[in-house]
């Protein structure tokens, strides 16, 4: 079964709109499929009528941004009831600092001479109440500053990089009750992106579980072969269920295209047996 949990269209920072994800994923032969735009619901019902026009099975997801031990983690949610007031409005005050935290990796660029970095990156923002550091990294691409995504945020907008402005998002307890709230599955995304030690990984699943999360991310876009293993390991181990998803952003961006992802292990439990 070709499944693909996380991807993103032009409601956050993908570059095709809801409705031409959707077709990209069927005709790559996606049987299964979830929409997860960047804290935002508002290409959902698109989405989901176009699967369904497809036949292609659909699953209603978000991505929600926290701020866990001063970083960012992300965690998707699943099978979400995407018309539920309380979620809509809580992702509506998740998405209301990011036109500031834009403003201000603009003026962190311009002092590194890079002019007109907020302007530039609007165009690239289909919502611009979404603009984000993924809009800057095609602004910076497209004035050649830089050749890939990969070499941007080495660059500037890395965590560590010197146009990186942290933003305070909501917290891990907020995003788990929200998404459990609207029956919801979550799970914790792209696990190998983020920059914790030993310990505080495992306080984060810890953490995770005991909040209500059910899953997590082992076969991902951002995950080499190593990392997959590592976290089908760590799902067997918190007896999480295992999700895959290709966080496809855009046919030119990223390793995976839409339902190109290698399969899950055998041995996990995969999430998606709750919507097949």
């Amino acid at each position: 079964m070709n499944v693909d949990l996380h991807c993103h269209s032009t409601v956050s920072d993908g570059v095709l709109s809801p409705k031409q994800v959707a077709q990209r994923a069927h005709a790559n032969g996606v049987s299964l499929w979830a929409l997860t735009d960047h804290d935002e619901v508002g290409g959902l019902a698109m989405a989901e009528q176009t699967a369904t026009e497809l036949g292609m099975s659909f699953v209603p997801g978000v991505e929600i941004s926290v701020t866990w031990l001063n970083k960012t983690v992300h965690i998707v949610g699943l099978g979400i009831d995407y018309q539920q007031p309380e979620l809509i409005d809580s992702l509506s005050q998740v998405r209301s600092g990011r036109v500031k935290r834009a403003q201000k990796i603009a003026a962190a660029l311009a002092k590194l001479g890079i002019e007109g970095a907020f302007e530039g990156a609007l165009p690239f923002a289909a919502n611009p109440e979404m603009v984000s550091r993924t809009h800057f990294a095609r602004f910076l691409i497209d004035r050649g500053h830089c050749a890939s995504m990969k070499e941007v945020f080495e660059r500037y907008l890395g965590d560590n990089g010197p146009a990186h402005v942290p933003m305070q998002w909501t917290t891990l307890e907020n995003a788990i009750a929200w998404i459990r709230n609207a029956g919801g599955v979550a799970v914790i995304a792209h696990p190998g992106r983020y920059s914790f030690n030993e310990l505080q990984f495992d306080l984060l699943f810890d953490s995770f579980k005991d909040m209500g999360g059910q899953g997590i991310e082992v076969i991902t876009g951002s995950h080499s072969p190593a990392q997959c293993l590592e976290y089908a390991h760590i799902a067997k181990r918190y007896d999480f269920e295992a999700s895959c998803g290709s966080d496809f952003h855009g046919p030119e961006e990223g390793r995976f295209d839409l339902g190109s992802l290698p399969p899950l292990p055998k041995d996990l439990r995969p999430v998606w047996q709750r919507w097949v």
